[in-house]
């Protein structure tokens, strides 16, 4: 499946014509990270040229990281997001081959456009500042933070700077569902997430993924899954059950299906991460041995574990995979999903429309029970979360 950006562009002039840049970010529209930015100071221009030019940095920043993305552009300009769409004609001079060159980056059919308020654009809107500022100051623009990772190339024909970001910019969308505006959008879906029950790893806190042993349910971990079994049953709302193809879960889904009288599906987005060589290791142990990456690791979402982990950017995107198949299959319906602490932490967090460090400030017991509901609007409501009373 073909990876999906989003851009988001802008230009301005100080005196239309006057001194002009432009501005362009990257996005991962499933975690809402900076993948890449980019802006230029390009000297006298009007505003039109500068945002036709953001626009046209955006794109490259894009193909440079995946030519074959799928790609949403959002931007403030009305003019712009009418002409590239095909709906206004383009009739002045100045724009005609700046539009021709925008849309020689990336196949028409990988690009989509969508005008966004000013307000919604503030991202880009201040590179473009910050790239006549610098121009009025005599230098190039450079990004106020940069990490190591992957490169963003700007084409040869111009002097974008283009650097790797890594800071979240999720934002939950504005709709307030929960205060009676959820009343007519029909009946939601309704995800219930249930950590599965304990292991023997589970009680000595040790990192457990989808790289490591696969342990299964201690004995410990066989009681809760009966009694989550009997309490679901108690509350008859369960109409299927997914389950993450890891032991741990078919063995906690079983039991549950087998008392509900439900098939279990597997769906292999739900599996754990992969927490690479520190597989079986406590957070101590991963401290005293790989002190450096665990840092990496706890700062951004984009740092694997050691030894080809999988970053919590990674997981968030076949989770949120995982999620819009389920959605689509079992619409209006309440269905288990039997998972793992990562997989439960990034849909709510998902949900929240929170930024990757949150998924460090959720607390979530072996067994317990979360559940997110999601209208027919798009929205999503977090309705509870690492709940244990079942097991008391």
């Amino acid at each position: 499946m073909a990876n999906r950006f989003i851009v988001e562009a802008d230009g301005g002039s100080r005196g239309n014509p006057g001194p002009a840049g432009y501005g362009a970010v990257v996005l991962d529209p499933v975690t809402g990270e900076a993948l890449a930015e980019a802006a230029e100071y390009i000297g006298t221009a009007t505003n039109n040229v500068a945002e036709y030019k953001g626009l046209i940095a955006g794109l490259e920043a894009a193909k440079a990281l995946d030519p074959d993305a799928v790609v949403q552009v959002r931007m403030d300009s009305k003019l712009v997001v009418e002409q590239m769409s095909g709906r206004w004609k383009i009739k002045h001079p100045d724009m005609k081959p700046l539009a021709a060159r925008a849309q020689r980056i990336l196949p028409a059919s990988q690009v989509t456009y969508q005008w966004i308020p000013r307000e919604k654009n503030k991202h880009a809107d201040r590179l473009a500042n910050e790239a006549m500022d610098a121009g009025k100051a005599g230098r190039k623009w450079e990004p106020g933070r940069s990490s190591a990772g992957l490169a963003v190339a700007a084409s040869a024909a111009s002097a974008v700077v283009a650097e790797p970001v890594a800071e979240p910019l999720a934002e939950p969308k504005a709709a307030p569902v929960g205060w009676g505006a959820a009343a007519d959008l029909g009946t939601p879906t309704t995800f219930v997430l249930l950590r599965h029950g304990e292991t023997a790893l589970t009680p000595q806190k040790r990192f457990s993924g989808s790289g490591g042993t696969d342990p299964e349910l201690s004995a410990a971990g066989r009681r809760q899954a009966e009694a989550t079994a009997a309490a679901l049953a108690a509350r008859g709302t369960v109409q299927a059950v997914v389950s993450s193809p890891m032991r741990r879960c078919r063995e906690t889904a079983d039991a549950i299906a087998a008392r509900l009288g439900l098939e279990v599906r597997v769906e292999e987005g739900l599996r754990e991460a992969d927490f690479g060589k520190w597989e079986g290791l406590t957070f101590g142990e991963v401290r005293e041995h790989f002190p450096e990456d665990l840092d990496a690791w706890l700062a951004s979402s984009k740092a694997a574990p050691t030894g080809g982990g999988e970053s919590f950017a990674a997981v968030a995107r076949r989770v949120a995979l995982s999620r819009d198949k389920l959605l689509a299959r079992y619409a209006g319906r309440t269905v288990l999903l039997v998972t793992h602490v990562t997989p439960v932490k990034t849909l709510v967090r998902l949900a929240l429309g929170a930024p990757p460090e949150s998924l460090f400030r959720m607390e979530l017991s072996a067994a317990s029970l979360s559940a997110v509901a999601y209208y027919a609007d798009g929205n999503a409501s977090v309705r509870l979360l690492n709940d244990t009373s079942h097991l008391r």
